[in-house]
């Protein structure tokens, strides 16, 4: 991609064209890539423009990451909040320049994001609620440590999240997830918490949930 932009990334049009299509942005897991979600993206509704980002921070051999995670044998495993602030701020910043590059609506903003790209979506919708309407959080958790300070004094009435999480996820203990819920709820977001019986992934029921879930706020 262009130097105009600060992630790579890729894209699937609306199947017909639009002045102002809904905007969809796909946040991908820890050791994935941009292609990862995007493999979803026919099956999501026509009408939407879907972004599907490259995390910054590179892996060996392969893979990206939005922030390094740290194996500790002392204290088990612990994440980078420096560079995990660095990339919020990157991609409240892509929000404006695909906003301002391609022909879509800035009011109607998605986030959907997986592990990794979950944590990330809370924090960019969470931090700046002015620059995202819905968030598709999959397998993730909310890290209040990457979050704006005084976040909890943003206008939330124009948020909308979906939450899931595997009840056996084996990265993400699902005890994490359901702290989300009261934390949304305090904040007066409206929200959808939903759990499956799988590990660390989507199961098909969850993703008809999901779809179902954005045909109708988009």
């Amino acid at each position: 991609m262009t130097e105009k932009f600060s992630l790579q990334h890729i894209i699937r049009e609306p199947k017909e064209a639009t002045n102002k299509a809904p905007l969809l942005i796909m946040l991908h897991g820890y050791g994935s890539d941009e292609n990862d979600l995007f493999s979803f993206a026919n099956e999501l509704p026509d009408e939407l423009f879907i972004v599907s980002a490259k995390a910054p921070y590179s892996m060996q051999p392969y893979g990206n990451a939005w922030y390094a995670i740290h194996f500790d044998n002392n204290n088990g495993k612990f994440s980078d909040d420096l560079q995990a602030i660095e990339s919020r701020d990157m991609i409240k910043d892509f929000i404006d320049e695909l906003v301002a590059h391609y022909p879509v609506d800035s009011e109607n903003v998605t986030l959907l994001g997986f592990s990794q790209g979950s944590i990330l979506s809370y924090s960019v919708a969470l931090s700046f609620p002015e620059k995202v309407k819905n968030v598709i959080a999959l397998s993730g958790y909310i890290n209040e440590g990457i979050l704006h300070q005084d976040y909890q004094n943003n206008d939330f009435s124009n948020l909308s999240i979906y939450c899931s999480h595997g009840s056996v996820d084996q990265v993400i203990p699902v005890e994490w997830a359901r702290k989300i819920q009261p934390i949304l709820n305090q904040l007066n977001i409206e929200n959808t918490y939903s759990e499956f019986p799988v590990g660390h992934g989507v199961a098909p029921q969850n993703f008809f949930e999901l779809k179902d879930w954005l045909k109708k706020r988009i």
